[in-house]
C-alpha cells in the first residue's frame, strides 16, 4: 500500500470516529432532553428554589385583669430587586425612579429625594437584586409604600421585597418584665413566662417558596406557594398589673432610701396560690435599680428569723411547749458560740412573747434542749412539709432548697447546726419558698405551690387551665394552727412589727426577719451584710393575700421591721383600700340605667357578640368597625367611630389593644402610660395628622 492510500485510510478512520462520537453526543442530548428532561428540570428547580420558614406571630401574654403584658408587632425590612419582572425595561424604570425617591424621602424623612434617587440608580447600575431600602417599617407604612411608583406594578414584579420580622414589645415596659421574661437564641430555655411557655407562644411556622437570584439571595416566588403560619396561643397570667405597679414602686423607693444592694417583693392570693405581683430589683449603679435577676425564685439564702415559724410549729405539734410556756431570752451559750438577741434581753417570757419579739436565744434553747438527743425528729418535720424540695414552678430557674439532715449531711455539726437552724441559719431557702409556707398557715393549713399562669387560650378559647398543686393537705393540727395564727398576729399588734406594720383599720399577721448574709468565700467573718425581711398575710381574720418583702444589704439600718416592714405595710394598705370586698360584703350591682350593662369604647363586632351571648339587646346598628361610648344623664349612648385618612381617631374610653390598632392604622407612633382604658390623648380627635407623628395616650 502506497503512502497516499495509507494517509487517506487514517483520515477516513479518524473522521468516522468523530462522526460516531458526534452521534453518541446527539443521542445523549436527546435522552437528557426528552427522556430524562423532567428529572433534570426538577433538580434544577430544587437548586434555584426552596421552601423557607415563615415565623408565626407569637401569642400575647395578658395579666389577670386582662391588661396586655407582652405582644408581637410586625416590623418589616424593605429591599428591592432592581431587575424584577415588571421593571426590567429601562424606560419604565427611568420614568418613575425619581418619583419613587421623592415618595420614599417623604415617608421615611431620613434622606432627601435626590439621595434616594441616587441610591436606586446606583443599585440599578450594579445589578443589585436585594438592595436595602429601609429597616423597621410598620405595617401601615408598608401598605402605603406598596402604592408608590414602580412598587405598584405588582407585589413582586415591582421589585419591592418586604421581609417580616415580628418585634416583641411590653406595653407596660418595666412592669413585671422579669416575670414575663424573654426567649432568644442565646438562652437555652428562655426566661420567665416567655421561656416556660414558648412551645405555646411560638405557634407553628409556615412555609414560603423562595427563589435564588444573583448574589445568593432568596426572594418570594408568589403568595400562592405558601403554607400560612399558625399564630401562637395567648397566655393568661396571674399577675395583677396594679399590684405589680404597687410592689415595684414601693420596693424601689425603699431600696434607694437604704442604698440596698437588691430586693424582692411577692404578693400571692391565699386560696388559689396565684401570684399577683413579683418585683425583683438589683442595683446597677448608685440610685439606679433594674430587674436583672429573679431573686424571688432563685435567690437562695439563710431566711433568718422568718424561719422561726417552722421551729415553733414543730415544738407545738410535738407538744413540747405551749404558748404560755416560760423561756429565757437575751443569750444562749452553745459550744463554740454565744447566741444573742439583737435587742437585748426581755427577761423570762412566754413562748408567744418570745416569738413576737423574735428572740434568737429563746428559740435556739427550745429547739436544742428538746431535739438535741434526736435532731432527726426536728428535721423530719421540715421534710414532711417538703421544705427541702422544689415546688415545680411554672417558670424556670427555681433554686434547690437546702435543709440539712443529721443522717445525710456531712456538714452537720452536733453542737451548732440544730440550734442555729432554729432561727433560720445553716439552710438555704428562696423568698417564694418561705412565702408559700406562710401562705399555708393563712390557708388553714393547706400548703399549695404558687402558680404564675392560670390559662392558655387560642383564638379566645381556653385550651388548657391550671390550678395550684397541693403540696400538703394539712401541715399541722388545727390546734397548732390556731396558736400559730395568734402568735403571728401578736408580732404586729404587740411585738417587733408593731411600729412599722400595724394598721388599726385591719389585721395583719406576719413575722419580721433579720439575717446576716454569708460571703461565698469568707463566710460570716467578712464585712457584715444583712438581709431584712417581713412575711405575712392580710386581713388576718379572713386572709386573702400573703406577701413577703426581702431587702439585702441595706445601709443605715438592717432590721426586718424597720427596712422591709414599711414596704409590706404600704402595699397591703393600698391593696386593702382598693378591694372593697375585703372590708365590705355588699354585693356588686349595676347602678342607674340597667337596660344594658356599661361597656368601654372599642370594636363593634366584639361588643355586639358579648351582648348577644348574654341576651342583651344590641347596642346599635353600626356601620363602623369601632365606636365610642358617651355617658349622659339618660344613660350611655354609643357613637360611631369612622376612620378618616389623615385625621386623628378618637380612642377615648378604649382598651390598649383597640387604641393601638386604630392609631397604628393611622400611621402614628404611640407612647403609653398607665393601665386600664384611655382617659387622655395628646392630640385631639379630628385633628389633621401626618404619618409618623408621635402621640401620648394615658390609661386609667
Amino acid at each position: 500500500m502506497n503512502i497516499r492510500a495509507n494517509i487517506l485510510l487514517r483520515v477516513y478512520l479518524a473522521f468516522g470516529l468523530i462522526v460516531l462520537f458526534a452521534l453518541a453526543v446527539f443521542l445523549r442530548l436527546g435522552q437528557v432532553q426528552f427522556v430524562q428532561g423532567h428529572k433534570w428540570k426538577a433538580m434544577a428547580d430544587s437548586l434555584s428554589t426552596r421552601y423557607m420558614v415563615v415565623e408565626a406571630t407569637r401569642g400575647n401574654i395578658y395579666s389577670n385583669d386582662g391588661s396586655l403584658l407582652a405582644t408581637s408587632v410586625p416590623e418589616y425590612e424593605l429591599h428591592m430587586d432592581m431587575f424584577a419582572g415588571g421593571i426590567q425595561d429601562d424606560k419604565i424604570f427611568n420614568e418613575k425612579v425619581d418619583s419613587l425617591g421623592m415618595k420614599l424621602a417623604g415617608i421615611f424623612q431620613d434622606k432627601s429625594a435626590k439621595d434616594y434617587s441616587r441610591i436606586l440608580r446606583k443599585g440599578r447600575q450594579d445589578s443589585a437584586r436585594y438592595l436595602l431600602i429601609h429597616r423597621k417599617v410598620g405595617y401601615s407604612d408598608l401598605k402605603t409604600i406598596r402604592t408608590f411608583p414602580l412598587y405598584n406594578i405588582g407585589k413582586f414584579s415591582g421589585g419591592l421585597i418586604a421581609v417580616q420580622q415580628n418585634k416583641r414589645i411590653l406595653p407596660f415596659q418595666a412592669l413585671a418584665a422579669r416575670t414575663i421574661g424573654y426567649k432568644n437564641a442565646n438562652v437555652k430555655n428562655g426566661v420567665g413566662l416567655e421561656g416556660a411557655y414558648t412551645e405555646y407562644i411560638n405557634g407553628e411556622t409556615g412555609k414560603r417558596l423562595m427563589q435564588r437570584i444573583a448574589g445568593g439571595v432568596y426572594v418570594p416566588v408568589n403568595e400562592e406557594e405558601e403554607v400560612a403560619p399558625k399564630d401562637g396561643a395567648d397566655i393568661i397570667s396571674t399577675i395583677d398589673i396594679n399590684m405589680q405597679d404597687l410592689a415595684q414602686s414601693a420596693l424601689e423607693k425603699q431600696l434607694k432610701k437604704y442604698y440596698a444592694d437588691h430586693g424582692t417583693v411577692i404578693v400571692m392570693e391565699v386560696a388559689t396560690g396565684e401570684i399577683r405581683a413579683v418585683a425583683n430589683y438589683s442595683k446597677v449603679e448608685e440610685g439606679v435599680y433594674k430587674e436583672k435577676f429573679n431573686y424571688a425564685i432563685a435567690g437562695n439564702q439563710d431566711p433568718g428569723s422568718t424561719f422561726k415559724l417552722a421551729s415553733y410549729m414543730a415544738l407545738l405539734e410535738d407538744k413540747l411547749v405551749d404558748t404560755n410556756t416560760m423561756v429565757g431570752t437575751g443569750t444562749y451559750q452553745i459550744p463554740g458560740k454565744l447566741i444573742t438577741d439583737s435587742h437585748g434581753s426581755i427577761g423570762t417570757v412566754t413562748v408567744k412573747k418570745a416569738f413576737e419579739e423574735s428572740s434568737n436565744a429563746a428559740v435556739a434553747y427550745l429547739v436544742n434542749s428538746n431535739y438535741r438527743d434526736d435532731p432527726k425528729k426536728f428535721t423530719d418535720h421540715l421534710y414532711d412539709w417538703h421544705l427541702n424540695q422544689k415546688m415545680e414552678l411554672q417558670i424556670p430557674g427555681e433554686a434547690m432548697p437546702v435543709i440539712k439532715n443529721p443522717k445525710t449531711n456531712k456538714s452537720w455539726n452536733k453542737n451548732m447546726t440544730l440550734p442555729q437552724m432554729a432561727y433560720g441559719y445553716e439552710m438555704m431557702l428562696t423568698p417564694l419558698k418561705m412565702l408559700s409556707f406562710y401562705n399555708a398557715v393563712a390557708n388553714d393549713g393547706k400548703y399549695i405551690a404558687p402558680i404564675f399562669v392560670k390559662e392558655i387560650r387560642r383564638l379566645g378559647n381556653p385550651i388548657e387551665q391550671f390550678k395550684a398543686r397541693v403540696i400538703n393537705e394539712q401541715i399541722c393540727s388545727d390546734v397548732t394552727l390556731s396558736k400559730i395564727k395568734k402568735m403571728l398576729e401578736g408580732v404586729v399588734t404587740e411585738g417587733s412589727g408593731k411600729t412599722y406594720v400595724y394598721n388599726p383599720l385591719y389585721k395583719i399577721a406576719g413575722k419580721t426577719g433579720t439575717a446576716q448574709v454569708a460571703d461565698a468565700n469568707k463566710g460570716y467573718k467578712a464585712k457584715k451584710q444583712y438581709q431584712a425581711s417581713f412575711v405575712g398575710y392580710f386581713p388576718a381574720d379572713k386572709p386573702k393575700y400573703s406577701m413577703i418583702v426581702v431587702i439585702n444589704d441595706p445601709k443605715g439600718g438592717y432590721y426586718g421591721a424597720l427596712v422591709s416592714g414599711p414596704v409590706f405595710r404600704e402595699i397591703a394598705d393600698r391593696i386593702y383600700a382598693s378591694d372593697m370586698q375585703m372590708y365590705n360584703d355588699v354585693p356588686t350591682r349595676l347602678v342607674g340605667n340597667t337596660g344594658n350593662p356599661p361597656t368601654k369604647s372599642g370594636q363593634s363586632k366584639a361588643t355586639q357578640k358579648v351582648y348577644k351571648a348574654f341576651g342583651f339587646k344590641p347596642l346599635f346598628a353600626s356601620k363602623s368597625e369601632y365606636y365610642n361610648t358617651i355617658d349622659t344623664s339618660a344613660g350611655t349612648i354609643f357613637q360611631e367611630n369612622n376612620e378618616r385618612k389623615g385625621v386623628m381617631p378618637n380612642v377615648a374610653g378604649m382598651g390598649l389593644k383597640d387604641a393601638l390598632y386604630l392609631l397604628g392604622n393611622a400611621g402614628l407612633k404611640t407612647r403609653v402610660t398607665g393601665s386600664g382604658k384611655v382617659i387622655r390623648q395628646s392630640v385631639q380627635a379630628g385633628t389633621k395628622v401626618g404619618k409618623g407623628l408621635q402621640i401620648d395616650i394615658q390609661l386609667d
